[in-house]
């Protein structure tokens, strides 16, 4: 009689300790499909629509919460604040590296909030699964991997210069993905033009560039002649981005004033997609990646 009794309780329990599997397993799947999979969204139901026209301009919800620990805000959707706040609480900067041989892995290389600096390295073989050229227009001619983002970011960066064009705003991107062994040759150039110390202040030694995560692209305008320069932070197209990059969301990777944290000096030019709301975030609370994510 136990044992007639004992086999359905087991199968059902075998039955509910899969469904918790399955659940557990979905609700922390990489929120790049969930909240980010759409270009022109930021949380769950926050959306920038249609292609060549701006976003809504609402102010985002704070989605961070204070360095005393207490829970993050709450964001603007509510259908999908708990797995938001869960998203960011598992991409914070605490619990998302690894070390080996005493370097510091990133170990969430293609999601949107990837935190890649001098302390934290992608590893020599990342290549990011869904690299695609960007639809704009670039300050060369030809093909060039450095066209490639990943698709999500490749998609709000063509939104951004809709957007741009839209209000008489000029803009041409001028680097994206670079691999590994092309951030490694960049680097030892500068290294021994400048020194590798300086060199390090403004460009990365491999493993530690944004570019190789396929998020971030640099973007330049006539006005100083498609290079990339700290004056084109006062231009009247680096003002715009400046200004907008979060509504697509971007920003301002490496802002002035903010070189003792990021790293890096000063880089108007320098725009890195992390989803609309945390964009709109970290840009209302003059934010760097690094203090953003630290939050969680």
């Amino acid at each position: 009689m136990r044992k007639t009794v004992l086999i359905p309780v087991v199968v059902l329990g075998l039955a509910l300790g899969t469904a918790v599997i399955a659940t557990r397993t979905t609700y922390l799947q990489p929120a790049y499909d969930r909240f980010f999979g759409d270009a022109t969204a930021g949380s769950a139901g926050e959306a920038a629509s249609g292609s060549g026209t701006k976003p809504n301009g609402g102010a985002g919800q704070t989605a961070g919460a204070p360095a005393n620990g207490n829970p993050p805000t709450q964001p603007a959707s509510i259908a999908g604040r708990s797995e938001f706040q869960q998203f960011l609480y598992d991409n914070a900067a605490s619990r998302t590296t690894v070390t080996r041989g005493g370097t510091a892995f990133v170990t969430n290389p293609t999601s949107v909030l990837v935190l890649v600096n001098k302390k934290r390295e992608l590893d020599p073989g990342y290549v990011p699964p869904d690299l695609v050229k960007a639809p704009v227009e670039f300050s060369f001619s030809g093909d060039n991997p450095k066209q490639q983002m990943r698709k999500v970011a490749a998609e709000a960066l063509g939104k951004l210069f809709a957007g741009a064009k839209q209000d008489g705003v000029e803009l041409k991107a001028v680097s994206g993905y670079r691999s590994y062994a092309s951030q490694k040759s960049i680097f030892n150039a500068y290294a021994k033009t400048h020194g590798e110390e300086e060199a390090n202040t403004f460009s990365a030694h491999p493993g530690q560039s944004e570019h190789q995560t396929g998020l971030a692209m640099d973007v330049s305008s006539a006005s100083v002649h498609y290079g990339l320069e700290e004056s084109y932070g006062e231009t009247k197209e680096g003002k715009w981005l400046k200004e907008h990059a979060a509504e697509y969301g971007f920003i301002i990777r490496f802002e002035q004033g903010k070189e003792q944290e990021t790293g890096y000096m000063y880089e108007p030019w320098h725009v890195r997609y992390v989803g609309v709301s945390v964009a709109k975030d970290i840009h209302k609370l003059g934010l760097t990646l690094e203090a953003y994510l630290a939050r969680f």
